[in-house]
């Protein structure tokens, strides 16, 4: 069984994507986000044929759009498509974000 070091891989943008290139499947995908503080408006968005499980993991997440309000730490939304959220980091440390995705129905169409 391999392990991935999927924190220690957090790039400028702030994200790491572990899919396919790491797993050899296309049947999901999991995304470990770092917002420093006071960053702004990260745009998180499936887009068409894929849905998304967004988990705060440390820190609260202020956001916009799809969903407006708090995301708190240990709380999360499910996102479908082309729902849009835009989050931002209002607090003091890191807010760290996990997301867990994968194709919807019929949607695998790359």
């Amino acid at each position: 069984m391999k392990t991935f070091d999927v924190m220690d891989k957090v790039l400028d943008s702030g994200e790491y994507i572990l899919g396919a290139d790491d797993t050899g499947s296309h049947a999901g995908y999991l995304i470990y986000g770092v917002l420093k503080p006071g960053e702004r408006k990260r745009e998180l968005k499936p887009g068409n044929g894929h849905e998304e499980i967004v988990l705060a993991m440390s820190n609260d997440l202020q956001c916009s759009g799809h969903f407006s309000g708090t995301l708190k730490q240990g709380q999360a939304i499910h996102l479908k498509g082309d729902e849009t959220v835009f989050v931002e980091n209002r607090g003091n440390g890191n807010a760290v974000y996990v997301i867990s995705g994968g194709h919807s129905e019929g949607g695998h169409d790359h």
